[in-house]
């Protein structure tokens, strides 16, 4: 595999050896493949894919901490009524 580090394929060699990339990313996680340098995507197996993402906190404790608290933004709600919606 020509990558620049473990986990790494270029896009010819995802290609050319597509099932052994998909055999990594079950055995040693994901594996990314670059675009110029730049990751483009990402490989991961299925049961990997479905966990849950993992909380970092709650909504009030982002907004506590957001840059914005204390600047003097001034969030008005929009008084006219919502859109109108068949079901």
């Amino acid at each position: 595999m020509s990558d620049t580090k473990a986990g790494s394929w270029t896009a010819t060699d995802a290609r050319a050896r597509f099932s052994e990339l998909l055999r990594k990313a079950e055995a040693d996680g994901p594996q990314t493949i670059p675009c110029n340098g730049k990751p483009v995507a990402v490989v991961v197996a299925a049961p990997q894919s479905k966990r849950p993402v993992e909380r970092r906190g709650t909504l009030c404790a982002f907004f506590q901490n957001s840059p914005l608290r204390g600047s003097g933004i001034d969030l008005e709600r929009l008084d006219h009524p919502p859109r109108t919606t068949e079901f």
